[in-house]
């Protein structure tokens, strides 16, 4: 599986890290201009140092880049954190970034978007741009870490929500499920 991780400048970009720590198969990191500055003062990292997590960072500058053509495949696009400018552009068809272009091609080649809203409070206009995207066969997974689980750090707290993205982005189960227990193995 090859997969196009997108960081952008909203809070959070923890989330986006262990996201590319925890997918399976080819990833690729694509860091916002604001992106790179959220991720320096939330976790001291450089695009450089996402490289031993992934294997290829493009700049989001960088429209000549192999993943800006729909021709060389890939399997997901993930947008975490995503904030509500990055949404407002993909819901409006603008693809002026390497990030905003790599997942339109997800959307028209209907291949796999799952867009990781982080913001708080939403606006109407938020709102309307999730919906729009989410009819363009998006999945949108507003930032919203769970309980059940009884994490006991910040890093189980996140290292949940991120399992459930990497699930929602390869369709198999990750982590643990709320009394998962309980159900039959499934044989198949």
């Amino acid at each position: 599986m090859r997969t196009v991780v997108v960081i952008t400048g909203a809070s959070g970009s923890v989330y986006g890290v262990e996201l590319l720590r925890r997918l399976p198969g080819e990833r690729f990191a694509i860091v916002t201009k604001w992106g790179k500055v959220v991720l320096k003062e939330e976790m001291g990292l450089s695009t450089g140092d996402l490289g031993a997590h992934c294997d290829g960072v493009f700049s989001d500058e960088d429209l000549a880049s192999p993943l800006s053509s729909g021709s060389n495949p890939f399997d997901a696009v993930v947008v975490l954190p995503a904030s509500a400018d990055f949404l407002a552009k993909v819901a409006a068809g603008i693809s002026d970034s390497l990030g905003t272009r790599v997942s339109h091609i997800a959307l028209k080649e209907r291949r796999r978007l799952v867009i990781g809203l982080r913001e708080s409070p939403l606006t109407g206009i938020a709102l309307d741009n999730a919906a729009r995207v989410s009819r363009e066969g998006a999945i949108v997974m507003p930032v919203s870490p769970f309980f059940y689980l009884k994490p006991d750090s910040i890093e189980r707290l996140v290292g949940d929500f991120v399992d459930r993205v990497v699930q929602a982005t390869t369709g198999r189960p990750m982590g643990e499920g709320w009394r998962r227990g309980e159900l039959p193995a499934d044989d198949s």
